[in-house]
């Protein structure tokens, strides 16, 4: 339509219109005029509606469900989160466990010997000195490490100290087949020396080739000269072999250490030595013998026989 005098005319006319019609319809109520006309109108239009609203209708819900589903799956990646925190701290809880009961057991293990100890921890394993058998501790010159002090934990020996930073330490773990450590003899006070042979039990050479070992015996530290590089007393091992002594001035044996080294995680330095040596005091208690079963055996006569006491009565002669 044009823009003219007339056509505005006509739609100023319209509006007013359309406002009386509105205004009759809103005091007439349910009695308005218009209302038939508005029945009419819903008779044409309303299945128009419904069509278009069924055809509406599957993208409001698919974007419904779209909508659900993210808030599921955000609250599914919730749960999942939550779940792997508890499990980290459940774990957490266990090493921290784990480390307590390590801690425990080589305080208690230092009080038997009377060894005054900085306790470490165990922050890597490898050649960070060129040697193959060594750890990294979390403990240096600040903590009062010095080098050639002896490190052990709850079960018995664990090497020296070879090399110390201000807050680390590197100690040179006992099975490297570089390291050496003087032992002796539970009860028979054999003296001999121990060398790492790596994953291997301990080679201990007993300076007595006469003497009388046999598997089972137990061998402790038999100390340094100013205690270092070793204080007396720490468990090394248990004797797994014996080589037949074929008149050598020197005795060949294979010790099982105590220190289970590919699970090391708490150790303790011995910053101060014992006043006297403990001797075989810091050894682990022995297993107790498992008592063997008794067994009596009673027989019970057979049938016609005699019982004790009692005569055979002769038998006449034919």
């Amino acid at each position: 339509m044009r823009d003219t005098k007339e056509s505005r005319l006509l739609l100023v006319l319209l509006i007013a219109v359309s406002f009386a019609l509105i205004t009759v319809d809103i005091r007439g109520g349910e009695d308005s005029p218009v209302d038939g006309a508005r029945q009419a109108a819903a008779t044409v239009f309303g299945p128009i509606e419904n069509g278009v609203s069924a055809a509406v209708d599957p993208v409001g819900n698919a974007i419904a469900a779209v909508r659900a589903s993210d808030e599921r799956h955000d609250r599914l990646a919730e749960l999942e989160k939550e779940n792997a925190a508890l499990k980290a701290k459940l774990g957490s809880d266990d090493r921290s466990r784990s480390r307590l009961a390590q801690l425990e057991k080589m305080l208690k293990t230092a009080g038997k010997g009377q060894y005054g100890i900085k306790g470490a921890q165990v922050i890597a394993i490898g050649a960070a000195q060129g040697f193959s058998w060594t750890i990294t501790i979390d403990a240096g010159a600040e903590d009062g490490l010095e080098r050639d002090m002896t490190v052990l934990n709850g079960d018995g020996l664990v090497g020296r100290v070879t090399t110390v930073g201000p807050s680390t330490a590197t100690v040179l773990l006992a099975t490297d087949p570089d390291f050496t450590v003087g032992t002796r003899m539970e009860a028979t006070d054999e003296l001999g020396f121990a060398a790492g042979q790596g994953d291997r039990p301990l080679r201990v050479e007993l300076l007595n080739g006469k003497s009388e070992v046999k598997k089972g015996d137990r061998l402790v530290t038999f100390g340094s000269q100013a205690d270092k590089p070793f204080v007396p007393g720490v468990p090394v091992g248990v004797v797994s072999r014996v080589d037949p002594s074929g008149g050598d001035l020197t005795r060949t044996l294979y010790v099982t250490p105590y220190v289970s080294f590919s699970k090391l995680d708490i150790v303790g330095v011995v910053v101060q030595a014992p006043q006297k040596d403990p001797r075989d005091t810091v050894l682990p208690d022995k297993p107790k013998p498992t008592p063997r079963p008794t067994v009596t055996v009673t027989v019970t006569p057979s049938a016609g026989a005699p019982a004790d006491g009692e005569l055979q009565p002769e038998q006449p002669e034919q």
